[in-house]
């Protein structure tokens, strides 16, 4: 069975003022400083051509930054170094498995390439493939294979050169969302025994939560905000991380004698920047209560049940609100409601 201690250990990576403009122009990246600690797990998050990829290729060694731009591994600068001197291991959506191998042969194809004796990369293929639990799939061809299981070869095929790191290109987008959701829990667990440094590359919030020891939020070309999970989820750095992670939602309003006035009523000063005239909140910092106990009223316009909770739209003047209530709260289309809030979940933005 593949430990810790039988893989190379988690390489410290630096990228100092890497930018990235294409032949025709485009400015894929601006100029980006970023530190990733051996054994971390960071994960790239944004919208399509936000750079997160970019990025990621730079780390690899698949694209050059430009001019200016250097990238290190445990203080040694490999800026102009390919990918295959960089010991890394690189997942990509789309697999990249050779058709024409087999599963223990598609494993064993970057220890080859190195020149480890066959007998040798054999058996550290089939201990890889122990380790991943696809080891009955060692003789099948790859389109045998269910998309899951390619997903997995592909992940062994990385880990079983013994990486420094490991980079992840969007890795689960490919499959439906049960075994979506199953495979992230899988690569949690495995990225965590083996202490690797690990950069996941992705769009999807739930992932990046749910994987990341910290998480890069990007934005055309830029770091929009670093933090943990809690931070980036219950701090964000603007409107824009706000919308991006999970469901925000907004209160615009005035600043008056220490109140924050809004359609809905007036709450208790929030935030010490009086130039913010909204705040911020996640749907289960808020408490549907009767209107006479609380300074916010608000009309429910919708009430969606969803199992163990129903989520609540509700609605006051043109200010539109998403709040969670218990599965059996009894709530209906226009009722008038109160709703208390945590200040200390109210951001200002």
């Amino acid at each position: 069975m593949m430990t810790s201690s039988s893989t190379s250990r988690g390489a410290a990576i630096r990228l100092a003022r890497c930018a990235k403009t294409f032949a025709d122009g485009t400015r894929a990246l601006e100029p980006l400083d970023l530190s990733i600690e051996a054994g971390e797990t960071l994960v790239l998050l944004g919208p399509s051509g936000c750079g997160k990829t970019t990025t990621l290729r730079i780390i690899a060694g698949l694209e050059a930054p430009d001019a200016g731009g250097t990238v290190t591994f445990d203080g040694v600068d490999v800026t102009r170094l390919p990918i295959e001197k960089r010991h890394v291991g690189m997942v990509f959506q789309s697999y990249a498995l050779f058709p024409n191998m087999s599963v223990v042969e598609n494993v064993a194809y970057g220890l080859r390439v190195r020149g480890i004796a066959k007998a040798e990369r054999l058996r550290s293929a089939a201990e890889v493939l122990e380790m991943m639990r696809i080891a009955p799939l060692a003789a099948r061809r790859i389109d045998q294979l269910s998309g899951g299981q390619r997903q997995r070869v592909a992940l062994a095929r990385a880990l079983a050169v013994r990486p420094r790191a490991i980079l992840l290109d969007e890795p689960l987008t490919a499959l439906d969302a049960a075994l979506r959701e199953h495979l992230r829990t899988e690569i949690d667990a495995l990225l965590r025994s083996l202490a690797i440094t690990a950069i996941y590359v992705t769009h999807d919030q739930a992932e990046a939560l749910a994987l990341g020891d910290r998480i890069v939020v990007m934005r055309q070309g830029a770091i929009a905000q670093i933090g943990t999970p809690r931070e980036v989820y219950f701090q964000p750095a603007d409107a824009f991380v706000a919308g991006f992670v999970g469901t925000t939602n907004r209160l615009d309003g005035s600043r008056r004698d220490g109140r924050f006035e809004t359609a809905a009523g007036a709450i208790a000063h929030a935030g010490a920047d009086s130039a913010k005239t909204a705040l911020a909140f996640r749907p289960e910092s808020a408490r549907i209560c009767r209107p006479e106990e609380a300074p916010l009223r608000f009309t429910v316009t919708q009430v969606h049940f969803l199992g163990p909770r129903q989520r609540v739209v509700l609605t006051a003047g043109d200010t539109r609100i998403i709040v969670e209530a218990g599965p059996q709260e009894p709530l209906f289309v226009g009722d008038v409601v109160g709703l208390i809030l945590d200040p200390s979940c109210l951001v200002p933005i």
